[in-house]
């Protein structure tokens, strides 16, 4: 059926519900997808034990996946060897549906959607859908509903030759509806299909058998008490349920019946307390109503009263900046004023020329003095002008920063919620944000939420976003590279909240991240190194092929170094990841080399033609500190025994003491292949450590190096963790 057809039943099982022509007792809230706000279709049961239905999953997972293209790395993604193309609808809905690992992921991906009904990260495991199991007791129950609501629609026959007949009777293992008479043809007494199951009329068919969706071919006979779910005896013997207790099927439905008839029996018992309670709860509706418009008036008052001090503090200033307009327009006009008289025939030129017309000596002397003095003034004037008042009212430039601030900040602080603290030590930032805080008393708050803002140094104020949290930890996405981001927290009871915690301020990193794991074949030494099967971790023992090897010494013969590299490579755009190198690790490399280099680097270790070495110095001829003036197709920096070491570089000191640094806790690589430049930071800080020329015309690939015993171990990506859930079935 399409979905304009299940919407047009939906409304029409609703008006007959609103015209109370429908029988069956009204569970409809029940029946209806948190999703689609519809009636379930082909429900599935998700680990948080609420259902869905089976498109709405599917729906939200092509949403999730679409927003997870647009925020990955494009440069990643379209300069990686395994390159993810826009596919079509039909395409993405067969990766949804395909169970296990995809065979092209750089790393194993779990799926992850929110749940609609506990708005909870639901982690779908490695399987996705193929995971789930249909609720065939809801879907029955919906179809119950809907030939309730539609019990003047009758259901025809499917096998009458036309016109069909209306139906009595549908086969649960035919799957088809029959009249009277179809059904006597072919379910003759005395045969096999005499046995079929048979019910009312319906045009929902369910299998007869519940199969395991890890075991396709294997009947659901047992129920595993830690997970709570039916579980198949291939998942008891060898699967993920091998070490957990289980029950028989019969025992389990015997227990949970016995459960779910015992809770009902109660409830049903106590309808006239409920009934009480509903009276109850109407009255706290209206007394709720009152209050909230009560506090409404109260809330208006006291803005009203912020908007008077505002009005006030408005006139107050406007009229301090009139009065220094006024008082400065009058200086410069009176200025002005005496620079017009000094002009010919006006003001005190004017005048002084008609004094010289004195002929008597004695009025002259007495009046030329005086006008002598303002004259020579006038002309000192001239020689350093300087007007009378400043034009700048810079001095009268209102700053709200602050008040913003605390405006911004208003609400219902109460001093009985505790400020949430955020824990720096788990908080950390790679390909998202992972902010994590503690609360003195868990108790105290319903939520929080989670505040954020780009630093910006060219703007002076960026307003905060936030996010409502149930945890005390929350992954931020789509983040800028390259920037500086404050974070803070406050903690919520109902309408009242906490003031904010300490901001906490994190650096992300210069590029995208890019997704890759260890190389298990290009070069790969299995006899030193040993990889995990996740691919993400590398270890180099010195074992006994290495004192075996140990005479060689005698005739100069080193111990040589086993390279590792990532199985996917970059030829173009901007790129970051890191690393974790372990303390006790004695000699470790990282960095990028190019995929011709790699060919000359990964030739047999025993193969003394190599230009990897020499024998006379047992020195590695490819060290990053050779030829350093001019760019190489790799470069590699040494960590070990708990030391970073800085290659030689022209521009640096090469004094030993400026070349060696702490190692950091994780290590971080930035390759920008346009510009053929790589460097290396300090992920704590998110400090540049050290940068060069590489020359990046051929594919640039991670790469790593051990020497005795030493381990490295791949960077995390930040996804969301598996939910654990506390809520019985």
């Amino acid at each position: 059926m399409s979905e304009s057809g299940e919407m047009t039943e939906f409304g029409y099982i609703m008006e007959l519900l609103a015209k109370g022509k429908v029988t069956i007792k009204n569970i409809e809230r029940e029946l209806i997808c948190p999703a689609c706000k519809e009636l379930f279709t082909h429900p599935l049961i998700l680990p948080c034990q609420h259902s869905i239905c089976h498109k709405c999953v599917k729906e939200l997972l092509l949403s999730l996946d679409d927003s997870f293209n647009d925020v990955g790395s494009d440069n990643s993604n379209q300069s990686s060897p395994r390159l993810r193309l826009s596919s079509p609808s039909m395409d993405k809905i067969d990766r949804i549906n395909r169970p296990g690992w995809k065979r092209n992921s750089l790393t194993p991906r779990t799926m992850t959607l929110p749940c609609p009904g506990c708005e909870h990260d639901v982690d779908l495991g490695e399987r996705g859908i193929s995971g789930l199991f249909r609720n065939f007791t809801l879907e029955t129950i919906v179809e119950r509903y809907r030939q309730a609501a539609r019990a003047a629609t009758a259901i025809m026959c499917d096998l009458c030759k036309p016109p069909p007949q209306e139906s009595t009777k549908s086969c649960m293992d035919c799957s088809a509806s029959y009249c009277n008479e179809c059904f006597k043809i072919y379910h003759p007494w005395g045969t096999v299909k005499a046995q079929h199951e048979y019910v009312g009329p319906t045009t929902n068919f369910r299998p007869k058998i519940l199969m395991c969706p890890e075991h396709e071919t294997e009947r659901i006979n047992m129920y595993c008490e830690l997970c709570r779910r039916p579980v198949c005896h291939l998942c008891k013997l060898g699967g993920n349920h091998s070490n957990h207790r289980v029950t028989t099927m019969s025992s389990a439905y015997k227990t949970l019946k016995e459960k779910l008839a015992k809770d009902i029996d109660f409830l049903i018992g106590k309808e006239s307390q409920v009934k009480s309670q509903i009276s109850e709860l109407n009255l706290l509706m209206k007394e709720t109503e009152c209050n909230g418009e009560r506090a409404k008036e109260e809330a208006v008052t006291h803005f009203e009263k912020l908007f008077d001090v505002l009005e006030e503090r408005k006139s107050s200033v406007l009229k301090a900046i009139d009065a220094s307009k006024k008082l400065r327009l009058d200086k410069l006009h009176t200025q002005m004023e005496e620079y017009q008289g000094l002009l010919e025939n006006n003001g005190l030129v004017g005048y002084a020329q008609e004094v010289l017309k004195e002929t008597d000596q004695s009025c002259f002397v007495q009046t030329a003095k005086q006008l002598h003095l303002r004259i020579q003034k006038a002309t000192e004037s001239l020689k350093s002008f300087r007007p009378a008042a400043q034009t700048s009212f810079e001095d009268y430039v209102v700053n709200t920063t602050k008040q913003t601030e605390v405006l911004g900040e208003l609400s219902f602080f109460s001093n009985g919620v505790d400020i949430p603290e955020i824990n720096e030590e788990q908080s950390k930032v790679y390909n998202n944000a992972l902010i994590s805080w503690h609360h003195p008393d868990k108790e105290k708050a319903d939520s929080y939420v989670l505040e954020y803002r780009k630093i910006n140094r060219d703007e002076e104020m960026v307003s905060w976003n936030g996010i409502e949290v149930c945890n005390t930890s929350k992954i931020v996405s789509n983040l800028e590279s390259n920037s500086h981001y404050a974070f803070r927290v406050r903690a919520y009871k109902g309408s009242i909240c906490s003031p904010c915690s300490r901001e906490l301020i994190l650096h992300t990193p210069p590029a995208p991240v890019f997704s890759f794991l260890f190389d298990e074949k290009c070069g790969y030494n299995n006899e030193h190194l040993l990889l995990n099967l996740k691919r993400d971790r590398v270890e180099s023992r010195a074992g006994f092929n290495v004192l075996l090897a140990a005479d060689r010494i005698q005739v100069g013969y080193y111990t040589s170094l086993d390279y590792i590299i990532g199985d996917a490579g970059i030829t173009k755009g901007k790129h970051f990841w890191a690393c974790r190198v372990e303390p006790y690790s004695y000699l470790v490399k990282v960095g990028v080399a190019s995929s011709d280099k790699l060919q000359e680097w990964l030739r047999s270790p025993r193969d003394a033609a190599s230009p990897r070495y020499e024998q006379d110095s047992g020195h590695d001829s490819g060290s990053e500190d050779a030829c350093f003036d001019s760019s190489q197709p790799f470069t590699l920096v040494t960590v070990g025994m708990k030391k970073f070491f800085i290659p030689k570089s022209p521009t640096s000191s090469n004094e030993p003491e400026h070349r060696v640094l702490p190692m950091p806790t994780s290590i971080g690589i930035f390759l920008d292949y346009d510009k053929g430049k790589v460097s290396f930071y300090d992920m704590d800080h998110m400090k540049c450590l050290y940068e060069r020329q590489v020359d990046c015309s051929h594919t640039m690939y991670p790469a790593f190096a051990l020497m005795g015993s030493g381990g490295i171990q791949l960077e995390e990506p930040i996804t969301a963790k598996y939910l654990e859930y506390q809520e019985g079935m």
